[in-house]
Formats: C-alpha cells, sequence, structure tokens
C-alpha cells in the first residue's frame, strides 16, 4: 500500500463513528487510485466495456415502457424482474413502487443509496417507440432517466459478474416521483424508511464532467379564483375571477429576486372562464418558485401569496363586494440543499471522473433532483451523469448519442466502490454519521 494509502486509512478510522472533515489533499486521488489498480475492478470496468451495447438496448427497453407522473408500475415490475435476474435474488418492490436490492458489505462500513428515477414527464397515452437515425436515438425520455436505470443496472451486473464486495452495503433504487409533482416522493418514502443511509448517489443526466452538488427547493401552487359569475353585460359590476387572477400575475410579474442565491418564479399555467360574454365565475392559475437557498424560496413565498391575496382585495375592491375568493394549494414541495465542494463525496467522484474521462476540470452545480432530499437532511447526497450525449430534455424530440457512453457506469462503480471501501482492498472513504 502506498503512503498516501496508509494515511487515508489513518484518517478513516480516526472518523469512522462522526463527520469526516474535507479530506486532506491527495487523500480523494488516493482513495480513487487504490480502487482503479485493484485487478478486479479493472476486469469489472472492461466487463461494462465490452457490455455497452447491451446497456443501450436495456436503456431502449426501458424507454419503451411508459412511465408517466404516478403511473410507473409497469416499469416497476420490470425493473424488479431485472434487478433479481442481475443476481440480486432479493430485490424488492416498498410501498411506494421504488425498487430495491441491497448489497451487504463485510461490516462497520456505511450505508450508500445509489439511484436513478423511473419515471418520465410525459403523460400516458404519449408514443414512445424509440426511432434511431444515424446513430442517435429519439424517444420521449430516452435519456432523462432511462440512460440512469439503464447504468444503474450495469453497475449491478458489474458488481455481481466481477464478485465484487464492499465494506459498507450499498442499496440499489430505483425510484419513483422525481418529475413534475411526483414530488419527490419516492426519496421522500426512501428516507423515511431508511434512516441509516449515509450518503446517496442518482444517476441523472449525462455528462461526467458537471456533479450536482446543490439541490434547487421548489415550492408550486395552484389558486382557484372564485366569484358570482353572470351575464356580462346584464350584470355587468360582479367581481371577475379572470380579472381576479390577472391583477394578481399582473403584480407578481413585478416580483425582484436576488440573482444569488439564484432564486426564480412564473406563473406557469392560466385557464377559467366559460364564454367570451360571460364574467368568469372561476378561473385558475399554477405558480413556481425556485431557490437554491430555503430561505430565500421561503420569502419569496410569503411575498408571493401575499399578493395574490392582495389582488382578490382590489377585485372586490373595484366593484365595492365581498364576493371574490381565492383557494391557494400547495401542489409541489422539494426541499433545498447543499452538499458542500469540499465533502468526501464530491472530492471522490470528482477525482474518479477526472482520472475515467482525462477531463482537466469536474465542475459543480445545482438543479433540482432526487439529491434534494438527503441534501435537506444533512446526509451527503451528489447526482451525476450516466454516460453518452443528449439533449431537447422534457420534449417529444428528446435525443441520446451513445457517445463512449459506457464511461457513465464505469465512473458509477469506481465511486461506489471508493466511498463504501472494496473489501480486502480499500477503506470507505464515506464517514458513518451515527
Amino acid at each position: 500500500m502506498t503512503r498516501s494509502g496508509v494515511a487515508l486509512l489513518g484518517l478513516l478510522a480516526l472518523t469512522a463513528t462522526a463527520p469526516l472533515p474535507a479530506l486532506a489533499e491527495g487523500m480523494a486521488e488516493a482513495a480513487v487510485n487504490q480502487v482503479l489498480a485493484d485487478p478486479r475492478v479493472a476486469r469489472a470496468l472492461e466487463a461494462i466495456k465490452a457490455d455497452d451495447a447491451r446497456t443501450l438496448a436495456e436503456q431502449r427497453r426501458l424507454t419503451e415502457i411508459p412511465a408517466p407522473p404516478f403511473k410507473e408500475a409497469a416499469r416497476g415490475v420490470y425493473l424488479l424482474s431485472r434487478f433479481k435476474e442481475v443476481g440480486f435474488a432479493d430485490a424488492s418492490m416498498d410501498s411506494e413502487g421504488n425498487v430495491l436490492a441491497r448489497l451487504k458489505g463485510s461490516g462497520g462500513g456505511p450505508m450508500l443509496v445509489i439511484a436513478a428515477h423511473q419515471d418520465t414527464v410525459f403523460p400516458e397515452g404519449t408514443d414512445v417507440t424509440v426511432r434511431e437515425n444515424d446513430g442517435v436515438l429519439n424517444a420521449p425520455g430516452i435519456g432523462d432517466d432511462s440512460r440512469g436505470l439503464a447504468a444503474l443496472l450495469s453497475v449491478m451486473q458489474a458488481i455481481k459478474t466481477a464478485e465484487l464486495s464492499t465494506v459498507g452495503d450499498v442499496l440499489f433504487v430505483a425510484d419513483v416521483g422525481e418529475e413534475e409533482l411526483g414530488n419527490l416522493r419516492g426519496m421522500k418514502a426512501l428516507f423515511r424508511d431508511y434512516p441509516e443511509i449515509d450518503g446517496f448517489v442518482s444517476i441523472d443526466g449525462l455528462g461526467l464532467t458537471r456533479i450536482i452538488n446543490r439541490g434547487t427547493g421548489s415550492h408550486r401552487y395552484e389558486m382557484v379564483f372564485r366569484g358570482p359569475g353572470g351575464h356580462s353585460f346584464q350584470e355587468f359590476g360582479l367581481p371577475s375571477a379572470a380579472h381576479a387572477l390577472g391583477r394578481a400575475a399582473a403584480k407578481i410579474a413585478e416580483l425582484r429576486v436576488p440573482a444569488e442565491p439564484r432564486t426564480t418564479f412564473t406563473v406557469g399555467t392560466v385557464s377559467g372562464g366559460t364564454s367570451v360574454n360571460a364574467i368568469a365565475a372561476e378561473a385558475r392559475m399554477t405558480v413556481d418558485m425556485r431557490s437554491n437557498s430555503t430561505e430565500e424560496l421561503l420569502k419569496l413565498e410569503q411575498r408571493l401569496l401575499g399578493l395574490v391575496h392582495e389582488a382578490v382585495a382590489d377585485e372586490n375592491r373595484r366593484w365595492d363586494t365581498d364576493k371574490m375568493t381565492v383557494e391557494v394549494k400547495l401542489i409541489g414541495d422539494r426541499p433545498a440543499g447543499e452538499t458542500p465542494a469540499d465533502s468526501p463525496l464530491v472530492e471522490v467522484a470528482q477525482r474518479s471522473a477526472r482520472a475515467l474521462t482525462g477531463a482537466a476540470r469536474v465542475g459543480l452545480s445545482g438543479a433540482s433532483t432526487d439529491s434534494n432530499v438527503p441534501m435537506s437532511l444533512g446526509i451527503p447526497a451528489i447526482t451525476i451523469g450516466g454516460g453518452g450525449e443528449g439533449g431537447n430534455w422534457h420534449s417529444r424530440n428528446e435525443w441520446y448519442k451513445p457517445a463512449r457512453a459506457w464511461l457513465g457506469p464505469q465512473n458509477a462503480l469506481v465511486l461506489v466502490l471508493a466511498l463504501t471501501g472494496l473489501d480486502g482492498a480499500t477503506a470507505p472513504v464515506l464517514a458513518r454519521r451515527k
């Protein structure tokens, strides 16, 4: 073992039951290098590359199993069968629809979750047939997150085929509810049921030179404006739900929010009224608010909701009435959070990606992913890419190109082994929280 490897073991031994501080310079590199130098891992990485075509075929197969929000069941059933086929006979599906398989470690190590989400943003009935043209695949959800699921299965297959064992436990999860109004329900259920989780990695997106370590929080509301309604001429003078909505939208449009931490808002949809010559009795709109800061998100929420009620009061005042009301319903709640840049999880992930891709730099960024939930709980979490190239996310023209796609599952495997420890070779970098 190298001198830096000995130093790493000493550091981990001192912090086995306490939060691990930032790794000393070179420790992340040592941990990754030790994993990469192991002959068993080298064989597993070669097997992942050799299996690239089958992994792509798996990605296509998954894409063509519809998984609209709240209707992921068919894809979940298929994934459960695949988890078992690759060697995890005890794989199961929880009450929320998450599919789980646990790799038991040799003992005394941390518990790491590595996950990819089942659901897509596309409604039931969407044509999810995969079409190929000059090596580029097109289909709704082909990258987000069918690639993540295929990469997850590739890692699981490689671990079983190479007979790799870890010090800590690894929980593989294909989760539900990541997209749209799924509200991260799969992750919320997971962390409710497994409070012993010490770290989390999500495979979502493609590129390996960007790691998501900041979770963008969001609150989403539906506002339903209601009034008496009536004929536009004969009953002119009654308050209009459409006018009240318009007043609220105009006030919201004038809000000012900080550029840093990045904070945003939008009135996403509006609807209502029954006829061009009727005073609207009902109108509704949905609003999305986001921020990388929980504090700023809550401040924005308070101001925005205040403006909505102010708009209703203005409409009532305009017509000297109290008949206009608004019902405000929270329809989405994604917590914000952050894993510090000097966290061992982040540093090892950066080193692994650099080692495999040859990139000089692996950047950090923020987004809303499954990692939001553990981040908000103070649990180290990041989101990494599944490999390949793609674009047009959340559109029916989503595309994917398998350019050096094997690097995605290879990176995920190295990260898992470095964090949980390769039994008989390396100590875990990820610390136990309890």
